[in-house]
């Protein structure tokens, strides 16, 4: 498993990193590479191993000062948490997936009866362990039809368990990796997205991660955003950020120089997995990330391999979001008027593309 921040970012598997054998599945698409890795300001997909051991006194007292350190995260993460012990409430975990922050796990919740979704992620092998708040406090704070609803979220020993909302129709990876999809079931995704980045967006938040991966589907075909471990808050006395935060495929040009940026760079994303829905697969995906990040520099925006299959609305529709230049990028709110949403259909347009995934996760 490559080395990744959230769970289930590579790209043959859901949004909550479980795997999948894809030998019993007819594949529109071949298997994609497991390629699909986290950045974070520059630690460029590095699997630190445990320093080697010193006996020196300044090592000791670097140590207690750790020690301490975590505590007072620990401390600090507990008054966002709720101060109940999950495990008296949840029964019958399964787990469905893993990545390098921990695990997830479906449940049931005695009191209701439902199944949950378990995200538990280990306090200690966090490489930013302040974006661990984001998960919290995000997905808490707001709330809107096509973002993944958190039910609670939890300190259990060094764990940070965040319960959510289990969504049976899986990660839109799998459709997009299996499946062909026609406009407007392309149009459908995009409205119920741009829906969810336009509320965020309008409340200082950038999702930073935008990708099929971060997309999941209930099994009526509803579509809500996932994934809020990367985001950022923005406000009228800090409106940009620099972070080198995301994943490198469709990671905005201005991201990788290192420029200011703002919720803009969620809409190049988006464009990104447009092309994801088209050629399944994100431009130059069997590239190492960082001759990726390199041509996404330097280069005109990427095209679709697939360009003479779409028509001249989905074309504009994906120019207006793949543009160098973030200024002259459409907002998410604009996009929602584009003549090519006027093709978005019900949810329940995107039930059949389920149908012909097994899934690998939920």
């Amino acid at each position: 498993m490559p080395p990744h921040v959230q769970m289930g970012t590579h790209h043959s598997h859901s949004s909550h990193g479980s795997h999948s054998s894809h030998s019993s599945i007819p594949q529109s698409y071949p298997p994609r590479p497991d390629q699909n890795q986290n950045v974070k300001n520059g630690n460029h997909f590095a699997n630190h191993g445990p320093p080697p051991p010193m006996v020196t006194q300044a090592a000791a007292n670097k140590h207690h000062e750790q020690r301490l350190t975590h505590e007072q995260f620990r401390a600090a993460l507990q008054m966002v948490v709720s101060c109940k012990d999950p495990r008296e409430n949840l029964e019958q975990f399964v787990k469905i997936g893993e990545g390098s922050t921990g695990t997830v796990c479906i449940a049931r919740d005695r009191n209701t009866g439902r199944q949950v979704a378990v995200k538990k992620m280990d306090l200690r092998k966090q490489q930013r362990r302040e974006l661990l708040f984001n998960e919290v406090v995000i997905m808490r704070d707001y709330h809107h039809p096509n973002i993944v609803e958190m039910f609670d979220s939890y300190l259990v020993d060094d764990e940070l368990w965040v319960v959510m909302e289990f969504l049976e129709g899986g990660a839109l990876t799998d459709i997009v990796t299996h499946s062909r999809m026609d406009e407007e079931q392309i149009a459908t995704v995009c409205k119920q997205c741009l829906k969810a980045l336009s509320y965020l967006h309008s409340q200082g938040v950038i999702h930073r991660d935008i990708k099929s991966d971060s997309i999941l589907l209930a099994p009526d075909g509803r579509v809500k955003l996932s994934d809020f471990g990367f985001c950022a808050q923005v406000s009228q006395e800090l409106p940009k950020r620099k972070s080198l935060v995301g994943t490198p495929y469709w990671m905005s040009p201005e991201v990788i120089s290192r420029l200011p940026y703002g919720p803009e760079v969620d809409i190049w994303s988006l464009g990104i997995m447009v092309i994801e829905m088209v050629d399944g697969e994100p431009p130059f995906f069997n590239e190492p990330p960082l001759q990726a990040m390199r041509r996404i520099r330097e280069l005109p925006p990427p095209k679709l391999k697939n360009s003479h299959k779409i028509s001249p609305r989905l074309q504009t529709f994906l120019d207006r979001m793949l543009v160098r230049d973030p200024t002259q990028r459409a907002t998410a709110q604009e996009l929602l008027s584009h003549p090519f949403l006027r093709q978005a259909g019900p949810p329940a347009l995107l039930v059949p593309l389920m149908r012909g995934v097994k899934h690998s996760n939920y």
